[in-house]
Parts: structure tokens; C-alpha cells; sequence
């Protein structure tokens, strides 16, 4: 399955991602304006493959102009739902429907890897103005937490993906893997917990890019099975989930 394929797998689980994905620590919103050198408050940002709008949500109450930049149709009917005061514009990374040094800020939230580095890099410096910033963050897995690395492994087992190990990138690597080498980069790891019920976690698993191209049937399958583990593991049905948050900030010179 090619990652096109994935990528607009999402789109078939709107409703889904909105109920079960975590949002992000309001910690890792402090170090997005802090490494970006301004408040987010007026602050004119473009929030790219914004999804359903999670962290789209957290940058307008945090008094942000944004407006939001999806690809997938019903993705941004559900952003549009959920936040109709908000503009949505149609489009991804690679070719962002944005006027020339418009943006103070343009933030990807679990969307960088959907970009090719070699086009969105130049799209960014493009849209952003002088002293402007770019701010990709992902919630990661906690590989400290036992339950948790299991069920990574698990979930990699029954998608055919290679397994994460326990290493993470250091800082020059992370930097180079996000294609930002040569630009002034900033990275913080903001580890948080979110504590929801298990039909919420369930949910969140059957959203992943991965996951979402398996028969319907196999879908069903792994997801009655880790219920049942989880439930032994969480008997009063509320499942303690843990992210490490990375951040990278790169400023446009």
C-alpha cells in the first residue's frame, strides 16, 4: 500500500479521528511561541494538514488568526463542523494555497511525514515572512511504558511495518530526518498523559494510517483482541495513555 494510500485513508475515518486522537499539552503550545519569538495571540498562522482540527482548536484559543489548510474532503467538513469561524482551504504542504510572506507562523501537526521535505521546505520559507516560523510536532510513543511498547509491537505486527525501537533521534538527526538542515532549529520533547475511557483508545488505534488499509474484517479482529487484554490490564475501563510530544521549530532567516 503506497503512503497516498494511507495518507487518504484518513479521510474515510473523520468521525473516528475526532473522537480518539489525544490533543497535545498546552507545554508544547508555551514552547511553540516561545521558540518562535512572539505570542500566538494575533499571531497570523496556518495550520497544515489540519485534520479535524485538533490542533487547529488549540491555536485559536490561544487567540491565533489561523486558518486551516486539508486535503481530504471530509476531514475538512468535519474541521469546518467543529469550528465554522475558522477558514478552511483545501490543499497540503507541498503546495500551500497561501499568499507569499502572509504567515508569521505555519504549524504541522502529525502531518510533516505527509510531505516530501524537498518541495515543502521551499513552500514554507515561501509563505512565511522574514523572522517567521515553522512548527512540526508529533505525539510519540512512550517505549518506557511496558503496555505500551507491547501493544506498539502488536499493532506493527499486524500492519506488516517495521517496529520503532526504543531509541530515539538525536537532536542533528531529527533535524535532518524532518529535511530543516541549514535552518535555525529548535527541538523539545514535552512527555504528557491523557487517561480515557477504552472504547476512546480503541478508536484511536483504528485512526492510524497503517491500520485503516487492513481489511475491514482484520480491523475488527485485532481490535476485540487488544480489548481484551486491556481490559485485564484497565478492569474500571479507563485506559492511562502516554505520549512523548516532539517538537521541532525552524525560523525563516
Amino acid at each position: 500500500m503506497t503512503s497516498r494510500a494511507r495518507a487518504h485513508a484518513f479521510n474515510t475515518a473523520a468521525d473516528r479521528y475526532a473522537a480518539g486522537r489525544p490533543s497535545y499539552p498546552p507545554a508544547l503550545l508555551d514552547r511553540v511561541a516561545q521558540d518562535a519569538g512572539r505570542s500566538l495571540s494575533g499571531a497570523r498562522v496556518a495550520d497544515v494538514g489540519a485534520g479535524t482540527g485538533i490542533a487547529t482548536t488549540l491555536l485559536r484559543d490561544r487567540g491565533a488568526r489561523v486558518v486551516a489548510v486539508e486535503p481530504g474532503a471530509a476531514m475538512a467538513a468535519r474541521l469546518h463542523a467543529l469550528l465554522p469561524d475558522v477558514p478552511v482551504v483545501r490543499g497540503d504542504g507541498n503546495a500551500l494555497p497561501l499568499a507569499d510572506a502572509s504567515h508569521d507562523l505555519l504549524t504541522y501537526a502529525q502531518s510533516w511525514h505527509w510531505t516530501d521535505p524537498a518541495r515543502s521546505v521551499p513552500e514554507a520559507l515561501r509563505v512565511l515572512r522574514p523572522g517567521g516560523a515553522l512548527a512540526l510536532w508529533w505525539n510519540t510513543t512512550a517505549f518506557d511504558v511496558p503496555w505500551i511498547l507491547a501493544q506498539h509491537r502488536r499493532i506493527a505486527r499486524v500492519c506488516g511495518v517495521e517496529p520503532q525501537s526504543r531509541i530515539r533521534y538525536d537532536d542533528g538527526d531529527a533535524v535532518r530526518r524532518a529535511g530543516l538542515s541549514g535552518l535555525p532549529v529548535t527541538r523539545h520533547q514535552v512527555r504528557w498523559s491523557r487517561t480515557v475511557p477504552l472504547a476512546t483508545h480503541l478508536a484511536n488505534i483504528g485512526t492510524r494510517s497503517a491500520f485503516l488499509v487492513l481489511p475491514e474484517y482484520g480491523q475488527r479482529a485485532f481490535l476485540r483482541e487488544e480489548e481484551a487484554r486491556l481490559r485485564e490490564l484497565f478492569p474500571d475501563g479507563n485506559v492511562e495513555e502516554t505520549y512523548v510530544a516532539d517538537l521541532l521549530v525552524a525560523t525563516r532567516p
